[in-house]
């Protein structure tokens, strides 16, 4: 049964690293939650390891730039390891081909940046769709129009047999007060389609592998059972920390505010009834990371 606790400090003393999701926890898209940051803090300050774990399908280095523009501060983390790093590397090992078709914003294209760490990494080509041998996803075009716009180009894609590698597998995130589309809704409908798609964020195995790789290169040894994930989203975060047997903390006022009733903290009987809609249970549940 997921246990409602006021604060990490209740329970940090179990832990030698967190695995912290960003978006909703650390931050709302826009500016650093300054509690957030505050119990990060605390916990480094008494020996654990915090590890940044996030879909950005961005390098970890433009990751670290852009939070440190919202106000995260350097020494509230130790390392970070994002989706964007673990699809780059499958990309460049020629995952969906050497020519790609490529949906996102200007923003994501250092997503090409070249990785030092691929051997005999492949020359990614962004061509037209119908040139393409595969797709790239980072995100839609527009985060505010429906997935739907993209079901034309879907369906010739499926026509083709080609794969979509999904380098953000959210399907929506809160920018302050706005919702908006990600990689992982168009992935997710052209799965619907019937055409391949490839996650290497949350819930999937790679992202934890190479969090576990950042870990290790801070040079920790932990095992599960000494590793809580915190985030906000139930079928990301929370999955993907059940698949891996680790514990894990529920934001419950970031993503399902509105269905957990969460203000200060969730509304317990609003929480349980959520939980049980999505199958998930979360080790413990707190309104906001502080």
């Amino acid at each position: 049964m997921t246990q409602i606790i006021t604060s990490l400090s209740e329970i940090s003393d179990r832990y030698d690293a967190l695995f912290v999701d960003l978006w909703g926890c650390v931050h709302n898209g826009i500016s650093a939650l300054p509690e957030a940051v505050a119990a990060l803090h605390t916990y480094k300050a008494g020996g654990g390891k915090v590890v940044l774990v996030t879909n950005s399908p961005r390098p970890r280095d433009s990751v670290a730039h852009q939070i440190k523009g919202m106000g995260v501060p350097d020494d509230c983390w130790d390392t970070i390891a994002t989706s964007g790093d673990s699809a780059r590397a499958a990309m460049f090992r020629g995952i969906v081909g050497q020519k790609v078709y490529f949906i996102g914003e200007d923003r994501d294209l250092a997503f090409f940046t070249p990785l030092k760490i691929v051997e005999d990494a492949i020359d990614i080509q962004q061509v037209p769709l119908a040139e393409a041998e595969g797709i790239v996803c980072a995100g839609p075009f527009d985060p505010m129009a429906d997935p739907s716009v993209y079901r034309a180009d879907f369906l010739y894609a499926k026509a083709k047999g080609l794969k979509l590698l999904c380098a953000n597998p959210d399907i929506v995130v809160d920018r302050g007060e706005t919702r908006e589309w990600c990689a992982g809704a168009l992935a997710q409908l052209y799965t619907e389609m019937g055409g391949e798609s490839l996650y290497f964020g949350k819930p999937f195995p790679p992202i934890y592998d190479l969090a576990r790789r950042r870990l290790a290169a801070l040079g920790v040894d932990v095992p599960n059972i000494g590793i809580l994930a915190i985030g906000d989203g139930i079928q990301t975060d929370i999955k993907g920390a059940m698949g891996e047997d680790i514990d894990s903390l529920f934001i419950s006022g970031g993503l399902a505010a509105e269905q957990t009733k969460t203000s200060h903290q969730p509304d317990p009987d609003a929480l349980s009834d959520y939980l049980k809609k999505e199958m998930m249970s979360p080790s413990f549940a707190i309104g906001q990371l502080r």
